[in-house]
């Protein structure tokens, strides 16, 4: 970064230090208070901050200001209203009140709310979020203050994704307030932090343009494999071309004015994918910083003559597009992940990573619920992503130290000598484990964990919310457990970690997630494996999971239950796109270019014949049989997806379509390749 950088770091963010040069030292002084420690705001500051609020945005270019929310689409939503009130015949004011800051009503009726509301109820409120600073989002004639918001209906139920992240931190932070009371630590502040890695694919706009499906649904569902994609492996970390580097440049400049801490970028594994990744932050401002980094990669891409694809499997056959959580607890500054200097830090290291475990094992299924999509099927299970059994890394190291605790043995010394929690010096706990496992979703990765299950679409925010309740729901499990044992609270805690390993080591797995053995030996051990959206969405209505987020006022049994209405409404919506844009495709560019090559084929072969020409006859009758085979083949194919669609069910869909792919990708191979109406692989995953 350059002292250029530096110096534009974080200026377009109503930061801390702009809010200290806007506003009055008193009322600067609570609004922080609010944003560090999440003290609940003072109504009485509202106004003077909005007026300080709006000074600072008209300085900086603004004209309008938008309350900047995360509906249930999965993306986010902004209405901009301008500062502007008239005070009279052509004359006007620029003006912005703590009303409008604090909250405001928004039409939702076109926003999904799996029956939370009725159209003709469709109010919506937005109400501020303090904790994540406004920003000034840009474009080419002018600015917008954003102020981050929560949403939700005119009956108070949640239609965001904001809200249960927010309840969710909350929960986690008294379960770990109450966890840190038990060994004795003085009351803290309480993070939970987020480094959301962002991969994602650039192509051409040229490319773009010329492919319907990439327009309407994200990725191709048509597209013969090139002879040459990842299979070298010369793509990862490789030299950045010049274009993209720019590309990534622009991004980085823009993303660093937003105070986001974009520090990493290189290649990925498949060709034309690539991967930003952020520094850790507060766990809700990492989300809306990835929401915020999504928007920039793709508004960026559009001026570089590139689209940015975030859909998570774009083309089949290569990697496709993860985005990879890492999630971390702080206590008093003190990352509680990280193994410590003495046995008591030790001890605090191994509850809290036990309580992470038994969450994992206990509640897998709706943590796997927080990563269902349609584009995340095509995605989990092979090429660098994890499968859809959910399961736990540690690392040999690790994996050690629990055996030993179960078994009552210390590394390296004699068997029959026993490990006292808190006491006794632990076993070697390593202080520097890295993840060797690139098939795992869950994967302890040093002083922090890696879920890499959530797709690169997806609002980090759901995953997030879900491992936040059921980390608080395991930490308060431990707790009462030891709040019901009597005597030395040293031995006590062994004896309940020892019960921990035993009852919950059936989710830790370090072995090959691709191997053809790993679902049978995952069945035998119980876990679950929720292999696609209309199975990993169904623990959204199971009672013990509705009685667990209803528990810690994270989501209601109202609210679970309209998620699973919205999640499959997407689901069957984004399958019927896919196989209409498919059977569009097939019949109206694919079949007449086949049809046309056809007759010229056969042409051709009835002129060489009518000249009593032998040579080229072969080659030609060969040619001309597979293409009219393959012809009439297309024709069945598409007669049955489109009796699939009108069917409704979305497996027979996806099977249709994929035995037409199969059929469509062979005609590729033969036909005149500048005749094919299509952009190949070839072509299109080639940034130059």
């Amino acid at each position: 970064m350059s002292d250029t950088n530096l110096k534009t770091y974080g200026e377009d963010v109503f930061s801390e230090k702009a809010i200290r040069a806007n506003l009055s030292k008193t009322v600067a002084a609570k609004l922080i208070a609010t944003m560090r420690d999440s003290k609940p705001l003072d109504p009485t500051i509202a106004d003077a901050v909005a007026e300080g609020m709006k000074k600072w945005a008209i300085s900086r270019g603004a004209t309008h200001f938008t309350h900047w929310f995360q509906p249930l689409t999965g993306g986010t939503a902004e209405k901009h209203d301008a500062f502007l009130e008239p005070t009279g015949p052509a004359q006007a004011v620029q003006r912005f009140s703590g009303k409008n800051l604090i909250g405001g009503e928004a039409d939702a009726s076109s926003f999904p709310s799996g029956g939370l509301r009725s159209t003709f109820e469709a109010r919506g409120y937005t109400a501020w979020d303090p904790t994540s600073p406004a920003f000034i989002k840009r474009h080419d004639n002018g600015a917008t203050l954003c102020i981050p918001t929560a949403f939700c209906s005119f009956t108070g139920d949640t239609l965001d994704m904001k809200t249960p992240l927010l309840r969710s931190i909350q929960a986690v932070s008294r379960a770990i307030e109450r966890l840190m009371g038990k060994f004795g630590q003085p009351k803290a502040h309480v993070e939970i932090t987020l480094g959301a890695e962002q991969e994602y694919f650039l192509v051409d706009r040229r490319f773009y343009m010329k492919r319907p499906d990439l327009l309407q649904t994200g990725r191709t569902v048509f597209g013969a494999a090139p002879a040459k994609h990842q299979q070298l492996e010369d793509h990862y970390f490789g030299a950045i071309r010049p274009r993209v580097l720019k590309f990534m440049t622009e991004v980085e400049e823009r993303l660093w004015q937003l105070g986001i801490p974009a520090r990493t970028r290189h290649n990925e594994v498949a060709p034309a994918q690539f991967e930003l990744a952020p520094m850790f932050e507060d766990l809700n401002l990492a989300v809306d910083h990835n929401m915020m980094i999504m928007e920039v990669l793709r508004q960026t891409a559009e001026r570089h003559g590139l689209v940015c694809l975030l859909h998570e499997k774009p083309f089949a056959g290569v990697n496709g597009s993860g985005k990879h959580c890492n999630w971390s607890i702080s206590y008093g500054g003190r990352n509680l992940l990280t193994p410590g200097a003495n046995p008591r830090e030790n001890a605090i290291f191994l509850t809290v990573l036990l309580s992470i475990i038994r969450a994992i094992e206990m509640h897998a299924d709706i943590l796997r619920m927080s990563t269902a999509g349609a584009g995340n099927d095509h995605r989990l299970g092979a090429n660098e992503a994890p499968p859809a059994i959910i399961s736990v890394f540690l690392g040999d190291e690790l994996n050690a130290v629990l055996d030993a605790i179960e078994n009552g043995r210390k590394e390296g010394r004699s068997r029959h000598e026993t490990v006292r929690i808190g006491v006794d010096t632990l076993p070697p706990l390593p202080k520097d484990t890295t993840d060797r496992n690139r098939t795992s979703p869950f994967a302890f990765t040093g002083n922090k964990f890696e879920f890499r299950a959530p797709g690169s679409s997806q609002n980090c925010a759901q995953s997030q919310m879900v491992l936040n309740t059921i980390v608080a729901e395991s930490i308060d499990a431990l707790c009462d457990k030891l709040d019901g044992m009597k005597g030395d609270f040293n031995a006590n805690l062994q004896k309940l970690l020892r019960r921990q390993v035993t009852a919950h080591k059936r989710v830790i797995f370090s072995g090959d997630g691709y191997s053809a053995d790993w679902p049978r030996e995952a069945a035998r051990r119980g876990l679950p494996n929720l292999r696609d959206t209309m199975a990993s969405l169904a623990p959204l209505k199971d009672p013990r999971n509705i009685a667990l987020f209803e528990k810690y006022g994270v989501l209601s049994r109202t609210e679970m239950l309209s998620r699973w209405e919205i999640g499959m409404e997407d689901y069957h919506r984004r399958i019927r796109i896919e196989a209409s844009i498919a059977l569009e495709i097939a019949r109206s560019m694919i079949r007449p270019v086949v049809a046309d090559e056809f007759s010229r084929l056969a042409s051709a072969l009835g002129q060489a014949k009518a000249d009593g020409l032998k040579a080229g006859i072969r080659g030609l009758t060969a040619l001309s049989m597979k293409l009219g085979a393959g012809l009439d083949d297309l024709h069945v194919k598409c007669d049955r997806l489109e009796r699939e669609i009108a069917r409704g069910k979305h497996e027979s869909q996806l099977a249709a379509m994929g035995d037409l792919r199969r059929t469509v990708d062979r005609l590729e191979s033969l036909v005149d390749d500048a005749r094919w109406p299509l952009p190949k692989y070839r072509e299109i995953l080639f940034v130059y």
